[in-house]
């Protein structure tokens, strides 16, 4: 598993003893006590049932660092108007367990709303049921459920929440892990939208989904032609803002923005909390981020603390080759990773290495 929910890290894996307590002798011949379990966590937090016992089928009892500060934040609280939720800004690092510190608080409010909306059915068929009997005429039946992979009873899905990743491959790792996460959730669906997959596959996965986790260009192209409908949205997460704006989003998550502008809750996650960042939030937050609240794990200097960095002075694009050259033929370097700001650039610098 990679990186988990990220896969691995993101929950810390329970202790175990090294002998069974058939292999524990002493000369008193008096039973020893094993030691006591570690409490389960994730439960101090909160969580519906049904997500721990995913958590505890996964091997994991106890929360990470950004798991134990996020999670208890991005969950509801009540007060006289209803439930109330916090915009979250949140800076923590790959592996750090962030995607679990996202999925497990929206996850929990959904289950609880599909509870609740539950609810509200039976008790309005209960009482459409009464009214029929005092009125002596036949009950009501319960509505069938349609097929909705018919094309006759096509609806264009419009989920309660929605998580946006900036690569195909995160949005499929996040979506993987969410569904990891449900199994134990009677019709909770989810449904993955990325580039480079067949349209009309998407289209039918998209049917009666909860949570969809996206990429912004698929998400923006299904929502044009009206294959999906983004105005039930009531939790948007952003994830990896920082490569968000590096790939170019910016504009497609101000569109995002707009049109999940009823939401009640905003969570972005990012590297840092770099300017560019700040000025994202600003466009991805609903209300401008005027009542976000910020979570700092760690920093980027904590992190990088391993890393010399050096500026070299390039008089021109021909210099900056020559220097870049001069330091790959250095023996000394096994292995060496080369940025570029564009695909055009890269793929340009890549030509001139293979020459």
């Amino acid at each position: 598993m990679t990186d988990a929910f990220e896969v691995q890290g993101d929950f810390s894996p329970a202790q175990t003893s090294d002998f069974s307590p058939a292999e524990t002798f002493v000369d008193t011949a008096e039973p020893v006590a094993a030691e006591p379990a570690l409490p389960n966590g994730f439960v101090k937090l909160g969580l519906a049932a049904e997500l721990l016992r995913a958590v505890e089928d996964l091997g994991y009892t106890q929360p990470t660092l950004v798991q134990e500060k996020v999670i208890p934040l991005a969950l509801p609280t009540d007060d006289a108007a209803g439930k109330a939720y916090i915009d979250l800004m949140v800076s923590s690092q790959t592996g750090s367990g962030k995607t679990a510190a996202f999925l497990l608080p929206v996850l929990h409010t959904l289950i609880q709303n599909q509870a609740q909306a539950e609810a509200r059915e039976r008790a309005a068929f209960e009482q459409a049921v009464a009214d029929a009997a005092a009125k002596g005429v036949a009950p009501p039946k319960k509505p069938r459920r349609k097929n909705p992979t018919d094309v006759r009873n096509f609806k264009a899905p419009s989920p309660g929440a929605l998580v946006v990743c900036p690569t195909r491959e995160l949005a499929q790792q996040v979506a993987h892990d969410a569904i990891e996460l449900v199994k134990h959730c009677r019709g909770l669906r989810i449904a993955n939208i990325v580039g480079g997959m067949p349209y009309q596959l998407q289209i039918a996965r998209l049917q009666n989904a909860d949570l969809v986790v996206a990429t912004p260009g698929r998400l923006l192209d299904l929502h044009r032609s009206m294959q999906i409908k983004l105005d039930q949205v009531r939790f948007l997460v952003v994830d990896e803002a920082d490569r968000m704006l590096d790939l170019g989003f910016s504009d497609d998550l101000a569109e995002i923005n707009q049109l999940t502008s009823q939401r009640q809750q905003t969570m972005m996650f990012s590297a840092t909390f770099a300017p560019r960042i700040q000025q994202l939030a600003l466009r991805v937050m609903h209300d401008n981020g005027a009542s976000v609240q910020k979570v700092q794990i760690d920093t980027p200097q904590e992190k990088h603390a391993n890393i010399r960095q050096v500026l070299l002075w390039a008089d021109n694009i021909t210099h900056k080759r020559k220097l870049l050259d001069h330091w790959l033929r250095d023996a000394s370097i096994d292995q060496a990773i080369v940025f570029a700001s564009t695909q055009v650039e890269c793929d340009g610098l890549a030509n001139d290495l293979q020459q």
